[in-house]
Protein backbone atom coordinates (compact mmCIF):
# COMPACT_ATOMS: atom_id res chain seq x y z
CA UNK A 1 0.00 0.00 0.00
CA UNK A 2 1.57 3.49 -1.24
CA UNK A 3 1.04 7.20 0.67
CA UNK A 4 -1.95 8.08 -1.58
CA UNK A 5 -4.04 5.04 -0.55
CA UNK A 6 -3.06 5.28 3.26
CA UNK A 7 -4.18 8.69 2.91
CA UNK A 8 -7.42 7.68 1.19
CA UNK A 9 -8.02 5.10 4.08
CA UNK A 10 -7.47 7.88 6.71
CA UNK A 11 -9.96 10.25 5.25
CA UNK A 12 -12.56 7.45 4.68
CA UNK A 13 -12.19 6.38 8.24
CA UNK A 14 -12.40 9.94 9.56
CA UNK A 15 -15.55 10.72 7.71
CA UNK A 16 -17.52 7.36 8.91
CA UNK A 17 -16.53 8.36 12.64
CA UNK A 18 -17.70 12.02 11.86
CA UNK A 19 -21.38 10.55 10.89
CA UNK A 20 -21.81 8.31 13.46
CA UNK A 21 -20.88 10.80 16.39
CA UNK A 22 -24.06 12.43 16.38
CA UNK A 23 -26.32 9.44 16.16
CA UNK A 24 -26.55 8.23 20.13
CA UNK A 25 -27.95 4.55 18.53
CA UNK A 26 -26.16 1.60 17.44
CA UNK A 27 -27.49 -1.46 15.29
CA UNK A 28 -26.67 -4.30 14.53
CA UNK A 29 -28.20 -6.66 12.07
CA UNK A 30 -27.44 -9.92 11.61
CA UNK A 31 -27.93 -12.08 8.30
CA UNK A 32 -28.69 -15.69 8.26
CA UNK A 33 -30.39 -18.41 5.90
CA UNK A 34 -33.40 -17.58 7.92
CA UNK A 35 -33.72 -14.18 7.29
CA UNK A 36 -32.49 -11.09 8.97
CA UNK A 37 -32.40 -10.33 13.06
CA UNK A 38 -31.96 -6.13 14.35
CA UNK A 39 -31.00 -6.10 17.34
CA UNK A 40 -30.70 -2.05 19.19
CA UNK A 41 -29.26 -0.19 21.86
CA UNK A 42 -31.62 2.89 23.13
CA UNK A 43 -29.14 6.10 24.07
CA UNK A 44 -28.46 6.30 27.33
CA UNK A 45 -28.75 2.42 28.11
CA UNK A 46 -25.93 0.59 29.50
CA UNK A 47 -25.64 -3.08 29.81
CA UNK A 48 -25.22 -4.53 32.87
CA UNK A 49 -21.39 -5.73 33.97
CA UNK A 50 -21.06 -9.43 33.87
CA UNK A 51 -19.71 -11.07 37.46
CA UNK A 52 -16.44 -10.60 37.93
CA UNK A 53 -14.03 -12.03 40.89
CA UNK A 54 -10.89 -10.68 41.48
CA UNK A 55 -7.81 -12.89 42.97
CA UNK A 56 -4.77 -12.59 44.12
CA UNK A 57 -2.46 -15.36 43.90
CA UNK A 58 1.74 -15.84 44.35
CA UNK A 59 3.22 -16.98 41.91
CA UNK A 60 7.31 -18.14 42.07
CA UNK A 61 9.87 -16.48 40.12
CA UNK A 62 11.93 -18.77 38.11
CA UNK A 63 15.72 -17.80 39.31
CA UNK A 64 17.57 -15.55 37.28
CA UNK A 65 21.62 -16.47 36.47
CA UNK A 66 24.12 -13.78 35.29
CA UNK A 67 25.39 -14.47 31.83
CA UNK A 68 29.08 -14.53 31.67
CA UNK A 69 31.01 -12.64 29.70
CA UNK A 70 31.63 -13.41 26.12
CA UNK A 71 29.57 -16.92 26.81
CA UNK A 72 28.25 -18.30 23.66
CA UNK A 73 24.60 -18.53 23.74
CA UNK A 74 22.90 -20.84 24.89
CA UNK A 75 18.79 -22.22 24.12
CA UNK A 76 16.88 -23.65 26.47
CA UNK A 77 13.57 -25.96 25.43
CA UNK A 78 11.09 -27.85 26.42
CA UNK A 79 8.40 -30.93 24.33
CA UNK A 80 6.52 -33.47 25.65
CA UNK A 81 6.54 -36.84 24.73
CA UNK A 82 4.74 -37.86 22.21
CA UNK A 83 3.03 -41.60 21.20
CA UNK A 84 5.75 -43.57 19.32
CA UNK A 85 8.37 -40.67 20.58
CA UNK A 86 11.99 -42.41 20.94
CA UNK A 87 14.43 -40.68 22.58
CA UNK A 88 16.16 -39.91 19.47
CA UNK A 89 12.97 -38.11 18.03
CA UNK A 90 12.18 -36.40 21.27
CA UNK A 91 16.06 -34.75 20.78
CA UNK A 92 15.26 -34.15 17.14
CA UNK A 93 12.63 -32.23 17.77
CA UNK A 94 14.30 -30.23 20.26
CA UNK A 95 17.06 -29.26 17.52
CA UNK A 96 19.57 -31.44 19.23
CA UNK A 97 22.27 -32.54 17.00
CA UNK A 98 24.75 -34.14 18.85
CA UNK A 99 25.71 -37.89 18.00
CA UNK A 100 28.16 -37.72 20.85
CA UNK A 101 25.50 -37.68 23.10
CA UNK A 102 22.88 -39.77 21.95
CA UNK A 103 25.93 -42.53 22.02
CA UNK A 104 26.30 -41.59 25.32
CA UNK A 105 22.36 -41.82 26.29
CA UNK A 106 22.44 -45.54 24.51
CA UNK A 107 25.20 -46.83 26.12
CA UNK A 108 24.95 -45.34 29.80
CA UNK A 109 23.03 -47.24 32.63
CA UNK A 110 21.63 -44.31 34.87
CA UNK A 111 20.25 -42.83 31.36
CA UNK A 112 17.85 -46.08 30.54
CA UNK A 113 15.23 -43.98 31.45
CA UNK A 114 15.08 -42.40 28.91
CA UNK A 115 14.60 -45.49 27.07
CA UNK A 116 11.32 -45.90 28.85
CA UNK A 117 9.15 -42.87 28.02
CA UNK A 118 5.50 -41.86 28.34
CA UNK A 119 3.45 -39.56 26.45
CA UNK A 120 2.94 -36.68 28.04
CA UNK A 121 5.99 -37.03 30.16
CA UNK A 122 8.39 -33.43 29.59
CA UNK A 123 12.12 -33.08 28.44
CA UNK A 124 14.04 -30.12 28.55
CA UNK A 125 17.59 -29.70 27.05
CA UNK A 126 19.92 -26.56 26.72
CA UNK A 127 22.10 -26.17 23.92
CA UNK A 128 24.35 -24.17 21.63
CA UNK A 129 23.51 -22.71 18.59
CA UNK A 130 25.17 -25.79 16.62
CA UNK A 131 22.53 -27.97 18.67
CA UNK A 132 25.56 -29.37 21.17
CA UNK A 133 23.88 -31.16 24.10
CA UNK A 134 24.91 -29.40 27.17
CA UNK A 135 22.28 -30.08 29.71
CA UNK A 136 19.12 -32.68 29.95
CA UNK A 137 16.62 -32.55 33.04
CA UNK A 138 14.46 -35.38 33.24
CA UNK A 139 11.84 -36.55 35.70
CA UNK A 140 11.72 -40.46 35.23
CA UNK A 141 8.59 -42.54 36.29
CA UNK A 142 9.77 -43.34 39.64
CA UNK A 143 10.30 -39.50 40.88
CA UNK A 144 13.75 -39.15 40.15
CA UNK A 145 15.36 -36.10 38.43
CA UNK A 146 17.60 -37.31 35.85
CA UNK A 147 20.22 -34.79 34.56
CA UNK A 148 22.82 -35.08 31.79
CA UNK A 149 25.48 -32.51 31.63
CA UNK A 150 28.38 -31.66 29.77
CA UNK A 151 31.52 -30.75 31.54
CA UNK A 152 34.12 -30.03 28.36
CA UNK A 153 34.37 -32.90 26.41
CA UNK A 154 32.61 -35.29 28.84
CA UNK A 155 29.36 -36.04 29.37
CA UNK A 156 27.99 -37.26 32.75
CA UNK A 157 24.35 -38.89 34.22
CA UNK A 158 23.06 -38.47 37.29
CA UNK A 159 20.20 -39.21 39.23
CA UNK A 160 18.78 -37.97 42.28
CA UNK A 161 15.51 -37.61 44.23
CA UNK A 162 14.31 -34.77 43.43
CA UNK A 163 12.62 -32.28 46.03
CA UNK A 164 9.26 -31.82 45.63
CA UNK A 165 6.92 -28.82 45.40
CA UNK A 166 3.42 -29.72 46.59
CA UNK A 167 0.61 -27.03 45.32
CA UNK A 168 -2.79 -26.90 45.94
CA UNK A 169 -5.55 -27.78 42.91
CA UNK A 170 -9.00 -27.06 42.88
CA UNK A 171 -12.07 -28.80 40.76
CA UNK A 172 -15.76 -28.35 40.89
CA UNK A 173 -18.68 -30.10 39.38
CA UNK A 174 -22.44 -31.61 39.27
CA UNK A 175 -23.35 -35.02 38.89
CA UNK A 176 -25.27 -35.52 35.87
CA UNK A 177 -24.75 -39.32 35.29
CA UNK A 178 -21.98 -40.63 37.70
CA UNK A 179 -19.39 -39.11 40.18
CA UNK A 180 -16.69 -40.20 37.67
CA UNK A 181 -18.30 -38.66 35.00
CA UNK A 182 -18.88 -35.24 36.89
CA UNK A 183 -15.12 -35.70 38.23
CA UNK A 184 -13.62 -36.02 34.59
CA UNK A 185 -15.55 -32.96 33.03
CA UNK A 186 -14.23 -31.12 35.97
CA UNK A 187 -10.21 -32.55 35.66
CA UNK A 188 -10.57 -34.00 38.61
CA UNK A 189 -7.62 -37.03 38.84
CA UNK A 190 -9.03 -40.25 39.18
CA UNK A 191 -6.63 -40.74 42.30
CA UNK A 192 -8.36 -37.45 44.08
CA UNK A 193 -12.07 -38.79 42.90
CA UNK A 194 -11.55 -42.01 44.97
CA UNK A 195 -10.70 -39.90 47.86
CA UNK A 196 -13.72 -38.34 47.33
CA UNK A 197 -15.70 -40.92 47.68
CA UNK A 198 -13.83 -42.30 50.93
CA UNK A 199 -13.93 -39.33 52.84
CA UNK A 200 -17.50 -39.23 53.02
CA UNK A 201 -17.94 -42.79 53.02
CA UNK A 202 -19.69 -42.61 56.27
CA UNK A 203 -21.92 -40.21 55.43
CA UNK A 204 -23.06 -41.05 52.14
CA UNK A 205 -23.95 -44.13 49.83
CA UNK A 206 -22.22 -43.57 46.91
CA UNK A 207 -23.66 -46.68 45.28
CA UNK A 208 -27.42 -45.36 46.26
CA UNK A 209 -27.51 -41.63 46.99
CA UNK A 210 -26.53 -39.96 44.46
CA UNK A 211 -28.40 -38.06 42.02
CA UNK A 212 -28.74 -35.54 39.51
CA UNK A 213 -27.39 -32.13 40.36
CA UNK A 214 -25.35 -33.30 43.67
CA UNK A 215 -22.22 -31.11 43.29
CA UNK A 216 -18.77 -31.25 44.65
CA UNK A 217 -16.12 -28.73 45.85
CA UNK A 218 -12.57 -29.98 46.19
CA UNK A 219 -8.94 -28.42 47.58
CA UNK A 220 -6.29 -31.41 47.13
CA UNK A 221 -2.67 -31.40 46.68
CA UNK A 222 -0.64 -31.62 43.73
CA UNK A 223 3.08 -32.38 44.00
CA UNK A 224 5.60 -31.10 40.99
CA UNK A 225 8.98 -31.83 40.79
CA UNK A 226 11.07 -29.64 38.25
CA UNK A 227 8.37 -27.89 37.82
CA UNK A 228 5.89 -30.91 36.36
CA UNK A 229 3.12 -32.28 37.57
CA UNK A 230 3.97 -35.68 38.97
CA UNK A 231 0.85 -36.62 40.58
CA UNK A 232 -2.23 -35.94 43.07
CA UNK A 233 -1.56 -35.89 46.58
CA UNK A 234 -4.43 -35.76 49.70
CA UNK A 235 -7.23 -34.08 49.46
CA UNK A 236 -6.80 -30.82 51.73
CA UNK A 237 -10.68 -29.93 51.80
CA UNK A 238 -14.08 -31.45 50.47
CA UNK A 239 -17.29 -30.02 50.10
CA UNK A 240 -20.57 -32.61 48.91
CA UNK A 241 -23.93 -31.32 48.39
CA UNK A 242 -26.06 -34.51 48.51
CA UNK A 243 -29.81 -34.41 48.20
CA UNK A 244 -29.96 -30.93 49.91
CA UNK A 245 -27.40 -31.85 52.36
CA UNK A 246 -23.99 -30.25 52.84
CA UNK A 247 -21.37 -32.26 54.09
CA UNK A 248 -17.57 -30.93 54.46
CA UNK A 249 -14.23 -32.30 55.64
CA UNK A 250 -11.11 -30.68 56.49
CA UNK A 251 -7.90 -32.82 56.64
CA UNK A 252 -6.02 -32.04 59.67
CA UNK A 253 -2.35 -33.19 60.22
CA UNK A 254 -1.16 -32.81 64.20
CA UNK A 255 2.32 -32.00 65.64
CA UNK A 256 2.47 -35.47 66.44
CA UNK A 257 2.25 -37.00 62.35
CA UNK A 258 -1.41 -38.08 63.21
CA UNK A 259 -4.02 -36.81 60.29
CA UNK A 260 -7.60 -37.31 59.49
CA UNK A 261 -10.78 -35.78 58.50
CA UNK A 262 -12.69 -33.54 60.48
CA UNK A 263 -15.61 -31.41 59.99
CA UNK A 264 -15.85 -27.56 60.63
CA UNK A 265 -16.83 -28.31 64.46
CA UNK A 266 -14.13 -31.18 64.76
CA UNK A 267 -16.37 -34.05 64.07
CA UNK A 268 -14.36 -36.62 62.95
CA UNK A 269 -15.83 -37.73 59.51
CA UNK A 270 -13.78 -41.43 59.52
CA UNK A 271 -16.56 -43.35 61.41
CA UNK A 272 -15.71 -46.71 63.27
CA UNK A 273 -17.56 -48.46 59.66
CA UNK A 274 -17.54 -47.56 56.58
CA UNK A 275 -20.82 -47.88 54.62
CA UNK A 276 -19.46 -50.32 52.15
CA UNK A 277 -16.69 -52.95 51.52
CA UNK A 278 -15.88 -51.90 48.13
CA UNK A 279 -14.95 -48.39 46.91
CA UNK A 280 -18.06 -48.62 44.10
CA UNK A 281 -19.91 -51.27 43.43
CA UNK A 282 -23.58 -52.86 42.63
CA UNK A 283 -25.98 -54.31 45.23
CA UNK A 284 -27.48 -57.71 43.72
CA UNK A 285 -29.09 -58.91 47.02
CA UNK A 286 -29.93 -56.78 50.28
CA UNK A 287 -30.71 -57.77 53.61
CA UNK A 288 -33.72 -59.92 53.70
CA UNK A 289 -35.90 -62.43 56.01
CA UNK A 290 -36.92 -64.45 52.81
CA UNK A 291 -35.25 -64.70 49.45
CA UNK A 292 -34.89 -67.14 47.36
CA UNK A 293 -31.76 -69.35 47.29
CA UNK A 294 -30.35 -69.72 43.55
CA UNK A 295 -28.74 -72.85 44.35
CA UNK A 296 -30.58 -74.41 46.98
CA UNK A 297 -33.82 -73.43 45.13
CA UNK A 298 -35.79 -72.57 48.44
CA UNK A 299 -36.72 -69.44 50.31
CA UNK A 300 -34.27 -69.10 53.31
CA UNK A 301 -32.99 -65.62 54.73
CA UNK A 302 -30.41 -63.38 53.55
CA UNK A 303 -28.80 -62.28 56.06
CA UNK A 304 -26.37 -59.67 54.66
CA UNK A 305 -25.64 -57.47 51.56
CA UNK A 306 -24.18 -59.22 48.03
CA UNK A 307 -22.56 -56.81 45.99
CA UNK A 308 -22.06 -57.45 42.42
CA UNK A 309 -18.09 -57.04 41.17
CA UNK A 310 -15.62 -58.64 38.74
CA UNK A 311 -13.17 -61.00 39.91
CA UNK A 312 -10.09 -59.45 41.88
CA UNK A 313 -12.03 -56.65 42.87
CA UNK A 314 -9.91 -55.40 46.02
CA UNK A 315 -12.49 -55.48 49.55
CA UNK A 316 -11.15 -53.48 51.95
CA UNK A 317 -11.86 -53.58 55.90
CA UNK A 318 -15.18 -51.33 56.78
CA UNK A 319 -13.53 -51.02 60.67
CA UNK A 320 -10.39 -51.20 62.65
CA UNK A 321 -10.09 -54.92 64.36
CA UNK A 322 -8.43 -58.49 64.08
CA UNK A 323 -8.83 -61.34 62.13
CA UNK A 324 -10.73 -64.17 63.64
CA UNK A 325 -10.93 -66.36 60.61
CA UNK A 326 -9.27 -66.16 57.02
CA UNK A 327 -10.12 -69.68 55.51
CA UNK A 328 -12.65 -71.80 54.05
CA UNK A 329 -16.55 -72.03 55.64
CA UNK A 330 -18.85 -74.34 54.07
CA UNK A 331 -21.03 -72.24 51.32
CA UNK A 332 -19.26 -69.03 52.23
CA UNK A 333 -15.99 -70.31 49.95
CA UNK A 334 -13.28 -67.84 51.10
CA UNK A 335 -14.01 -66.13 53.86
CA UNK A 336 -12.23 -63.76 56.21
CA UNK A 337 -14.33 -62.56 59.58
CA UNK A 338 -13.18 -59.37 61.60
CA UNK A 339 -13.78 -59.09 65.31
CA UNK A 340 -13.89 -55.10 66.08
CA UNK A 341 -14.48 -53.96 69.71
CA UNK A 342 -17.40 -53.29 70.94
CA UNK A 343 -19.06 -56.70 70.20
CA UNK A 344 -19.30 -56.15 66.58
CA UNK A 345 -18.50 -58.32 63.68
CA UNK A 346 -17.83 -58.19 60.16
CA UNK A 347 -18.08 -61.07 57.61
CA UNK A 348 -16.53 -60.61 54.26
CA UNK A 349 -17.37 -64.23 51.93
CA UNK A 350 -16.88 -65.87 48.37
CA UNK A 351 -13.43 -64.12 48.10
CA UNK A 352 -11.14 -65.62 44.99
CA UNK A 353 -7.87 -65.24 47.42
CA UNK A 354 -6.83 -63.36 50.95
CA UNK A 355 -4.54 -60.39 50.85
CA UNK A 356 -1.03 -61.27 51.57
CA UNK A 357 0.32 -61.53 54.96
CA UNK A 358 -2.98 -61.72 56.06
CA UNK A 359 -3.38 -64.31 59.27
CA UNK A 360 -5.81 -65.16 62.33
CA UNK A 361 -4.87 -62.95 64.77
CA UNK A 362 -3.50 -59.99 62.93
CA UNK A 363 -4.43 -56.68 63.11
CA UNK A 364 -6.19 -54.66 60.50
CA UNK A 365 -7.43 -50.81 59.87
CA UNK A 366 -10.18 -49.43 58.69
CA UNK A 367 -9.76 -49.39 54.41
CA UNK A 368 -7.20 -52.03 54.59
CA UNK A 369 -7.41 -53.97 51.64
CA UNK A 370 -8.07 -57.87 53.20
CA UNK A 371 -9.32 -60.12 50.13
CA UNK A 372 -10.61 -59.84 46.23
CA UNK A 373 -13.95 -60.67 44.77
CA UNK A 374 -14.51 -64.16 43.98
CA UNK A 375 -16.82 -66.94 43.46
CA UNK A 376 -15.90 -69.47 46.39
CA UNK A 377 -18.32 -71.77 47.98
CA UNK A 378 -22.57 -71.34 47.18
CA UNK A 379 -22.31 -68.45 44.17
CA UNK A 380 -23.49 -68.13 40.86
CA UNK A 381 -21.57 -65.72 39.57
CA UNK A 382 -18.73 -63.41 41.24
CA UNK A 383 -20.18 -60.90 43.84
CA UNK A 384 -18.83 -60.41 48.20
CA UNK A 385 -21.11 -61.47 50.60
CA UNK A 386 -20.88 -59.14 53.33
CA UNK A 387 -22.60 -59.34 56.55
CA UNK A 388 -22.44 -57.16 59.99
CA UNK A 389 -22.85 -58.58 63.24
CA UNK A 390 -23.68 -57.05 66.31
CA UNK A 391 -23.13 -59.78 69.73
CA UNK A 392 -22.99 -62.48 66.49
CA UNK A 393 -26.35 -61.70 65.15
CA UNK A 394 -26.80 -60.32 61.95
CA UNK A 395 -27.76 -56.97 60.91
CA UNK A 396 -28.56 -55.03 58.16
CA UNK A 397 -25.39 -52.86 57.23
CA UNK A 398 -27.22 -50.42 55.35
CA UNK A 399 -29.99 -49.19 58.01
CA UNK A 400 -28.51 -49.70 60.87
CA UNK A 401 -27.86 -46.87 63.31
CA UNK A 402 -26.29 -47.41 66.19
CA UNK A 403 -23.07 -47.46 65.55
CA UNK A 404 -20.12 -46.05 67.03
CA UNK A 405 -18.58 -42.91 65.47
CA UNK A 406 -15.23 -41.96 65.11
CA UNK A 407 -13.19 -39.98 67.44
CA UNK A 408 -13.53 -35.71 67.65
CA UNK A 409 -10.70 -33.78 67.80
CA UNK A 410 -9.98 -32.93 71.78
CA UNK A 411 -10.61 -29.60 72.80
CA UNK A 412 -7.65 -28.67 73.33
CA UNK A 413 -6.83 -28.66 69.56
CA UNK A 414 -9.86 -27.21 68.18
CA UNK A 415 -8.11 -23.76 68.18
CA UNK A 416 -5.36 -25.03 65.89
CA UNK A 417 -7.37 -27.07 63.78
CA UNK A 418 -9.79 -23.64 63.55
CA UNK A 419 -6.77 -22.11 62.13
CA UNK A 420 -5.28 -24.64 59.94
CA UNK A 421 -8.59 -25.07 57.97
CA UNK A 422 -8.57 -20.75 57.40
CA UNK A 423 -7.09 -21.37 53.95
CA UNK A 424 -8.63 -24.46 52.75
CA UNK A 425 -11.86 -22.55 53.74
CA UNK A 426 -11.18 -19.99 51.07
CA UNK A 427 -9.85 -21.98 48.74
CA UNK A 428 -13.17 -24.26 49.04
CA UNK A 429 -15.35 -21.27 48.71
CA UNK A 430 -13.84 -19.95 45.53
CA UNK A 431 -13.49 -23.02 44.09
CA UNK A 432 -17.64 -23.89 44.94
CA UNK A 433 -18.32 -20.62 42.48
CA UNK A 434 -16.81 -22.43 39.33
CA UNK A 435 -18.60 -25.65 38.84
CA UNK A 436 -16.91 -27.65 36.29
CA UNK A 437 -13.53 -25.74 36.23
CA UNK A 438 -10.30 -26.77 37.68
CA UNK A 439 -7.44 -24.62 39.09
CA UNK A 440 -4.27 -24.37 40.30
CA UNK A 441 -2.78 -22.52 43.14
CA UNK A 442 0.75 -21.80 44.75
CA UNK A 443 0.70 -23.31 48.75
Amino acid sequence: MNAHEERILAQSARGLAAWLAPRQWLAVAVLTLCGVAAFALAPGTTLPAPPSTTTIRALPLPELLPLEVGAAPRYRREGRVQRGDTIGSVLARLDVDDPAALAFLTHDPTARPLYQLRPGRSLRVETDTDGTLFELRFVTGNGDLLTIARAGDKLSATAVAAPVDVRWSMAAGEIRSSLFAAADAAGLPDAVTLQLADVFAADIDFFKDLQRGDRFAVVYETRYIDGEAVGAGRIVAAEFDNRGKTHQAFLFRDVDGSEGYYGTDGTALRRAFLRSPMEFSRITSGFSSARFHPILQTWRAHRGVDYAAPIGTPVRATGNGTVAFAGQQGGYGNVVILQHSGGFSTVYAHLSRFAPRLRTGARVTQGDVIAYVGQTGWATGPHLHYEFRVAGVQRDPLTIAALPGGEPLPAARRGAFATRIEPATAQLALARRFVGASFATVE
